[in-house]
Formats: C-alpha cells, structure tokens, sequence
C-alpha cells in the first residue's frame, strides 16, 4: 500500500484528533489505481506552526482550518501558492463566507469541508481528493517522461542524421575538387562510404516511422491471420543483399505452421528488425538460423546468430528506447537504438513475450512466443 501524508491545521483539539482518528484506518482504492492508498495524518494548531512543519516535509494533503490565531488559513494557502508547493488543499471551517471561499478557491483549495462533520463526509472528501491527487501525479509524470523523450528523439536524430551529412559534404567536395584524380574510379571508396551513410540515414527514418507507428491507435480492421513463415521470408529477401556483402548465411527452418492474428506491417517490422540485426551484429562468414515453431496456443519465433554477442549488463538495456550497445565492436555500425524498443512494444502489443540470451563473441539468441488468438490489441 501506499502511504499519503496529510497535515492537519487547526486550532481545535478536537477536529485534529477526530481527522485522525476517522482516517487512521481508512483507505482508498479505485479500479485504476495500481495500488491502496492509507494516510498518516499530523497535526498543527496554528497557521505558524503547520507553516514550520511544510517547511520540513511536504505534505501530500492539508485539511485546513481558516480561523486561527495568529495567521488566518487563507494567507497559509497563499503562502503554499506562491511557493508552488505540491499539496492538495481542502479547507475545513464553519466561517467560510463567500469571499473567503472565492479567495480560497482562486489561491488552489480544491474542496470545502464543512464543521462539524459526520466520519462519511470526511472520507468521502478524502476519497476525491485521492484520486484527483493520483491522476495529477500520474500526468505529471507522463508528460515529463514525454519531455525526456522528445529531448532523446531530438538529440539522436541531431546526432545520427548530422555525421553522415557531414561526412558525404565532404566526400562531395572531395569529388567536386578532384582531389584524389580525375577518374571515376579513383572515387570508388568514397562514393561506397557515401552509399552506406544514405543506407544508415534510411535506416534511422524508417526506425523513426515506425516508432511513431506503433504509438498511435492500433486499428482492429488491419488484423487478419498473418503466417509468420511467410513474413520470415520477406525479411529474409531484404536482408539478403547485406548478407552477401557480410559473407553470412540466413537460414529459415519452419518446423510447423504459425499463424498468428495480426497486423501484417507489425510483424514485418518484428522480422525485418530481428533478422537485419542477425546479419549486422555478425562476423563475417558467420551464420543466422530463423525457427518457426508453434504450439497449441502460441507461435514461437527464435533467432539466432553467431555475431559479437551482447554481455550480460548490456542485454538489461537492450530493449530501451534510444539506447545503443557502445564497444570497439559496434563502433562502426550504425544504429538509431530504436530497433529492439519498437520490437518488444509490438510484441507485447499482442501479449507476447520477447527473451534474449547472448555470450559475448559467440551470438545471440532472440526468443519470441505470440500467442495465436487476440482478445484485443487495443
């Protein structure tokens, strides 16, 4: 369970004690909530003193009273205000006139909790003021883990899109000002190195639509039965040209059928991911086996390869968003860090499930189990 902190502010020993003992055993859930929430209420007599003890712990909530002696409950929520402190304020008095409930709404109280009240009003306060407090934090952190996204998006895309236009200006250039000769052929390692930086740009962009593609709305319409052996081969052919040039063999076994409901354009990038990776991440000479297995209620995909290999601290990061195994290995290949993330998020899109096991300098190997039938991809 989890644990709310809620501050109490007012001069009556009585409402104190009562707010603690009324919430001292409550504890609210809600169908979305991942988890119980329980309080732990504290108690302040004056506006000076609840002041003191913000200042030393936050509170998640505060019940205050606007009569005090001393500084009024208003001017302890002006000062929480204006110090853009996180706390969920409802005001629990028998003076509030229609002013100060103007004032107070305006400075950030979200509830009015009239004196005296029944244990039922209390909770049923607290059980709003929870679930307001919950999805508040809840978007808060959606947002600013979508601001760390964007800012990775952008500073990946600067990166990965900024050295290989530089590096073909200057191949241009090199061309342009004949410096290497007057033959087309005394140009045939520049132009090969500019082709592979184009490839790497197309790469990154269509890592980019995908990634995008797999945030927006699935579309029930677009899944139909998808054989799996047949979006094997398709990856396979597109890969092929890259595999003769790494001198590595891709080798399809499909050991039964596997036919999965699915959208079609997300299996091909599950496949067209995992198999380009096979042949990337390989040495040369080296071998890639794709199976195709099935069983009664799941479709089972494996691919293996006999490349660089991944140690054991990496793997845990393998599958994160814009994150690239970095070693004198991987130096020269290029990568969005995109891949494997967009993989796994299709993958459990269907209520599949992705496994890797690799040793450094031996290969990889790549688990996949969807199952056959979808509920709902939604």
């Amino acid at each position: 369970m989890a644990v709310l902190k809620i501050l109490v502010i007012d001069d009556e020993p009585g409402i104190r004690s009562g707010v603690s003992r009324i919430l001292g055993s409550f504890h609210v859930t809600y169908p979305f909530m991942d988890e119980d929430y329980t309080f732990d209420v504290v108690e302040a007599g004056t506006g000076e003193d609840g002041i003191a003890y913000i200042e030393k712990e936050l509170p998640d909530i505060l019940l205050l009273d606007n009569k005090l002696p001393g500084m009024q409950g208003v001017e302890v929520l002006d000062y929480i205000r204006k110090r853009n402190y996180d706390i969920v304020v409802a005001m629990i008095t028998s003076y509030a006139s229609l002013d100060v409930a103007i004032r107070a709404t305006r400075d950030g109280a979200i509830d009015f909790i009239p004196k005296p009240f029944t244990p039922q009003e209390l909770k049923s306060s607290i059980e709003n003021i929870t679930k307001q407090l919950y999805l508040k934090r809840i978007t808060h952190r959606m947002n600013q883990e979508g601001k760390k996204i964007r800012y990775q998006f952008l500073s990946v895309l600067s990166h990965e899109l900024k050295a290989p236009l530089n590096a073909l200006e200057g191949y241009l250039r090199m061309m342009q000002e004949k410096q290497a000769g007057d033959r087309i052929e005394d140009y045939a390692t520049p132009i090969e190195r500019s082709l592979q930086r184009i490839q790497g740009m197309r790469s990154l962009i269509m890592d980019l639509l995908d990634f995008t593609k797999i945030r927006l709305e699935r579309k029930e319409e677009k899944v139909q039965e998808v054989n799996l052996r047949d979006v094997a081969t398709d990856a396979i052919v597109t890969v092929q040209p890259y595999a003769i040039q790494m001198d590595v063999t891709v080798h399809l076994d499909s050991r039964s059928e596997a036919v999965v409901m699915a959208d079609p354009d997300d299996m091909a990038i599950v496949f067209n991911n995992l198999v380009s990776n096979a042949v990337k991440y390989n040495k040369n000479g080296g071998r890639a086996d794709i199976t195709i297995d099935s069983s009664e209620n799941e479709a089972i995909v494996i691919v293996a390869d006999t490349g660089i290999g991944i140690s054991k601290s990496d793997t845990e990061n393998l599958f994160t968003e814009f994150v690239r195994i970095k070693n004198e290995k991987t130096r020269n290949i290029t990568g969005s860090g995109l891949g494997l993330s967009i993989v796994k998020k299709v993958i459990e899109l269907y209520h599949g499930t992705i496994k890797v096991e690799s040793t450094p300098d031996l290969g990889s190997t790549f688990t996949i189990r969807i199952p056959k039938k979808q509920i709902s991809i939604n």
